[in-house]
């Protein structure tokens, strides 16, 4: 009996080749989250920073070659609002290599990766497509992490090494619990929308897997943005299945806080210390609330266009109190112990206020803020009387989890790259959603009705 594989037919191979042929402009985009997977080397620009560059270059020679108008002037206006305030404060730089340096980061974030990742998407199965990566990569990271603190390999906390940081590792502690919470969101989005009942049922497992490993990311900032926005994820899909998904994820909680030991000693007092903000608060919270004075010193001194772009670390003495410590100390993960400079004020808001002063801050925030309200108008009526609300939901998720997480975060690191994506689907959803829907066949009537009637 011959064993040789036996080809699959040509017409079963058509549709994966249309499918495959289908996804191929929006692969570029993907690959940038899947090298996000891999182990960082210290120093240097990371792997999806390179390649994220390179797919700016790749989509404007697609453009090039196609002869097509790149954005319609109101994305375009939105998208490049931040541009101005970035310009005056590039020129107020404490030199020219700052300013470029400083010039170029942000417009890779906020500008240029978001605007080549919205060209890219041309319909909501892309979308999807992304949505889904987020996921994997939210899991990779979310299971690497769940390992390091059960074989205590991850970054030092309170003396032990069971800090999980993923592939991010010890200088970048906050990369893990970004990747982990973008992924929850969108799963959670995914699982509230209209797909099949499989697809959402495999998108609320995924959330429900994603806990464990946000818990013990030990990431207050995180924890705080992700129940917010899964909050409002709730609330804007309809109040019924509001009370449904609390419910169930109230049972979860009970299974894995007791069932399985997750509330450990230490979690518990993390979540404690949220409320310690005057009572006896850690070293890390009087870190975070001197430099944010230090902040708002420079703004003070500065008020319009602050100190310039990268002026931060230059100013910060100058304005702190002595309360402030040397360097955050950072440990495990396979680095040795070692202190590491305070650079930023861990806010993303007053950063751009000490750097960028009033105007940087109302540029790149009016941007956000215009984003916002044309998500939300696009969810609502995706809501009411059209298809496309996972990707509303999704879209609005990350939205609202960036703007709450940049409250104690900023900008920094390997795993920033995510924001620029996250930017990239929710700059498609509020700005070219309703131009680019689903291309799909022309249906009767009969067809609607029933389709309507399965959901």
């Amino acid at each position: 009996m011959s064993h040789a594989l036996t080809p699959l037919p040509r017409h079963a191979l058509a549709p994966l080749q249309r499918r495959a042929a289908a996804s191929a402009p929006v692969l570029p985009a993907v690959a940038v989250l899947a090298l996000l997977t891999l182990p960082l080397t210290p120093g240097g620009a990371g792997p999806a920073d390179v390649v994220s560059g390179l797919m700016v270059v790749y989509c404007v020679i697609r453009l090039l070659r196609e002869r097509r108008r790149p954005l319609s002037p109101a994305t375009a206006m939105v998208l490049g609002l931040p541009v101005a305030g970035l310009a005056l404060a590039a020129m107020e730089a404490s030199s020219p290599e700052a300013g470029l340096t400083g010039l170029g980061r942000y417009l890779q974030i906020f500008v240029l990766v978001p605007a080549a990742v919205l060209l890219l998407i041309r319909d909501r199965a892309d979308f999807r497509l992304l949505a889904w990566s987020f996921v994997g990569l939210a899991l990779w990271q979310g299971a690497i992490g769940v390992h390091q603190y059960a074989t205590r390999t991850g970054a030092s906390y309170q003396g032990a090494d069971i800090r999980a940081v993923g592939t991010f590792g010890a200088q970048d502690v906050m990369g893990m619990a970004a990747a982990v919470s973008l992924g929850l969101v969108c799963a959670v989005g995914i699982a509230l929308g209209r797909a099949s009942v499989r697809q959402r049922a495999i998108a609320a497992g995924c959330a429900l897997a994603l806990l464990p490993p946000l818990a013990v990311s030990f990431s207050r900032g995180a924890w705080i943005a992700t129940v917010l926005t899964c909050a409002m994820q709730l609330v804007l899909s309809g109040p019924l299945r509001a009370l449904k998904v609390v419910a169930a994820a109230a049972a979860a909680s009970v299974i894995l806080l007791g069932g399985f030991g997750v509330g450990t000693a230490l979690l518990q007092q993390r979540i404690d210390s949220i409320a310690q903000v005057t009572d006896a608060p850690d070293q890390a919270v009087v870190d975070r609330y001197t430099l944010w004075a230090s902040a708002t010193g420079m703004w003070r001194q500065h008020p319009l266009t602050g100190v310039g772009l990268k002026g931060f670390p230059e100013h910060r003495d100058g304005n702190a109190t002595l309360a402030l410590s040397s360097g955050a100390e950072i440990a495990g993960a396979g680095v040795v112990y070692r202190r590491q400079a305070l650079l930023s004020p861990h806010n993303m808001y007053l950063l751009v206020l000490s750097e960028q002063g009033l105007i940087g801050l109302l540029t790149l925030a009016g941007s956000w803020l215009a984003l916002l309200v044309c998500g939300l108008r696009g969810l609502l009526r995706a809501r009411d009387r059209g298809p496309g609300l996972d990707c509303g939901l999704v879209a609005c998720g990350l939205l609202v989890w960036l703007l709450t997480d940049f409250v104690y975060g900023d900008i920094g690191g390997p795993s920033t790259v995510l924001t620029a994506m996250a930017l990239g689907l929710v700059a498609w959803w509020a700005l070219a959603g309703d131009e680019r829907a689903d291309i799909v066949p022309r249906r009767g009537v009969r067809e609607l009705v029933e389709e309507a009637a399965a959901r």
